[in-house]
Formats: structure tokens, sequence, C-alpha cells
């Protein structure tokens, strides 16, 4: 878009994106947050570094029982069931839950790749890919980081800060048993 055709154009509430040779207004904001330029999926990461071992992590974070304790983004839910079959072509499913009753939904995937004490890749139930490494700091922290494809419901920094949310309770679980 030229200044000439800036200054004719009516003011709205709309983002602009170039596509090819021409400016088109972008109207459905989850648009943006769903999708980058190439028409691929947002990547959005979060991490944490945790005070214990790889070996202490990796278990934490993969059996049912402790994923039970720590998978939620706030103190008003819980995870009430997890079933984790960690394994290529295994699959996974986390019963994620309102305390007071009024909603809950199922979190699942398929296991893509399994390096042990290293990598976990997945694919939600939805098609969105996930990526979680653990890195090994001198035997004494371990530091993850999961990449995971934006959805296309919310905005990318409301699915940021609950998938962090969720990384710093598990640090926190993790570092306190």
């Amino acid at each position: 878009m030229n200044a000439q055709n800036a200054a004719n154009t009516p003011s709205t509430s709309c983002r602009w994106v170039q596509v090819s040779d021409k400016t088109e207004p972008i109207k459905n904001h989850n648009q943006l947050n769903y999708y980058n330029m190439s028409n691929q999926p947002t990547k959005i990461t979060v991490s944490a570094t945790v005070s214990a071992p790889v070996e202490k992590v990796w278990k934490y974070f993969n059996t049912p029982e402790m994923i039970m304790q720590w998978n939620n983004a706030s103190p008003d839910w819980h995870t009430p069931k997890a079933e984790n079959d960690l394994r290529v072509g295994g699959q996974f499913v986390y019963t994620m839950a309102a305390k007071d009753g009024s909603f809950s939904f199922d979190f699942g995937g398929v296991y893509d790749n399994v390096l042990e004490n290293q990598l976990i890749e997945y694919t939600m139930a939805d098609g969105r890919q996930v990526s979680v490494l653990f890195t090994d700091q001198n035997g004494t922290e371990t530091y993850i980081e999961e990449t995971f494809d934006a959805e296309s419901l919310n905005p990318v920094e409301m699915q940021q800060m609950g998938w962090q949310a969720i990384l710093n309770n598990f640090k926190a679980y993790t570092e306190s048993n």
C-alpha cells in the first residue's frame, strides 16, 4: 500500500497484512495468532530451569501419578486422571478439570519421538506439534524448553502464559519433592 492509498483508506479496527502484491485487511485477529506470514502455525516456546538432575526431572515429567500433582495452570484446576504410554507411537491423555466441577477436557496425543532424558516430540489430538527438550546442566539442574504450535481460538499470549504456568508448577513440584 503506498502513501496515497493509505490516505484514502478508511480507518478500521483491523490490521493489514501484505499478501503477494495486494494489501488485505485481517479482521479475525486469531488468524494472526495462529499463522505467521508463511502460512505455518506460530510456534510458542516456554522454558524453565529445574534444580534437579535430568533423571528426576524426566521421571516427574512422565509418571502419571506425578503429572496429576503438577499439571494445572492455576490453583482452581487439577488433573484427576493421567495415562501415559511413553514410547514412539504410544499415547497419553490427561483429564484437566476445574475443581468446582464446572468444566473438564482431555489433553492428549501420540508420541513421535522419545529420547530418554533428552527429548519428547508428540502430535496433539488436534494435529498440532510439540517438542520438549531436556538439557542436563552439570548434573544438578535441568533446562526444559517446550515449543508448541499455537491454536487458533486463544491469543498467543494467553497460550504462552497457560503453558508457562503449568511448567512453573512442574518446576515447583519437582524441586520440593
